[in-house]
């Protein structure tokens, strides 16, 4: 979504529980996505797997119907950079494929991205994914109560800019909490200190969209799906963080996690 937001709620103990469980829940989700990921499988069928796990599991989507957007996920293929629309093209061997979901369960919203590969994809595929990943790591690194969200910001774009990739512009991180979009917007390029003070109890959603090429975009006439404006790759890596008073907390995650099956 874009970076037009409003302002920045401070989570307590009991909102970060529930951030928690939510994001964890997004990242089990995403975990069942990639068993699902292959050859001749449809982006709609993945859609579906997400939907029905989410549900299962005593949550609803949240992306489904939100401005209304007709999905439960954005499933984004090669040259599409976000929102791309579940349909019944089949995944092909080569490409890369990038899911981006969320849900919204006891009031708090969850939103992770990934970028998978389909089969055997080439090195510059491979590159793409991996600095992508990295690109949110080294902006993690500045994930500090007293620092500003523009030394995020800069660490993004100075690692991607490395390796002659394209930072997208037009389209950013966000704050996350009881609304999906919360302040404060967190762009992957930027000057460092600049933009707002970090404190702890703001829970970020940092995620680096990064072309192999240039980084302008355009939009289809759906009005909803992004792509490279060269028609070169792109890849999406995205984590909900919590600022603290000391190491940064990424809340996507799902190893060792109790689930909400409800079953």
């Amino acid at each position: 979504m874009n970076c037009a937001l409003n302002m920045i709620p401070i989570k307590s103990q009991k909102d970060i529980e529930k951030m928690r469980a939510v994001n964890r829940l997004v990242a089990l989700t995403h975990a069942e996505i990639e068993k699902h990921i292959a050859v001749d499988v449809t982006t709609k069928e993945l859609d579906k797997v997400a939907h029905d796990f989410i549900i299962k599991h005593g949550a609803r989507p949240n992306f489904y119907k939100y401005r209304g957007y007709p999905a439960s996920s954005c499933i984004s293929v090669n040259e599409v950079v976000i929102h791309g629309i579940p349909s019944y093209r089949t995944l092909a061997d080569g490409d890369i494929v990038s899911v981006d979901l969320g849900a919204v369960l006891d009031g708090f919203h969850g939103d992770m991205a990934r970028t998978y590969a389909v089969g055997s994809i080439s090195n510059n595929a491979k590159s793409l994914i991996q600095v992508t990943k990295d690109c949110f790591y080294e902006g993690l690194k500045e994930c500090r109560a007293g620092r500003r969200v523009g030394d995020i910001s800069n660490a993004i774009q100075k690692h991607a800019e490395k390796f002659g990739y394209g930072v997208v512009r037009q389209f950013c991180g966000h704050g996350i909490g009881r609304r999906l979009h919360e302040d404060p917007a967190v762009a992957n390029f930027g000057a460092s200190g600049t933009g707002t003070l970090l404190k702890a109890g703001y829970c970020l959603a940092i995620e680096p969209m990064i072309n192999e090429g240039s980084f302008n975009v355009t939009i289809d006439s759906d009005g909803w799906t992004v792509r490279t404006a060269d028609g070169k790759l792109s890849a999406h890596y995205e984590n909900v963080v919590l600022i603290t008073n000391d190491e940064p907390e990424i809340l996507t995650q799902y190893k060792g996690v109790k689930t909400y099956d409800k079953n």
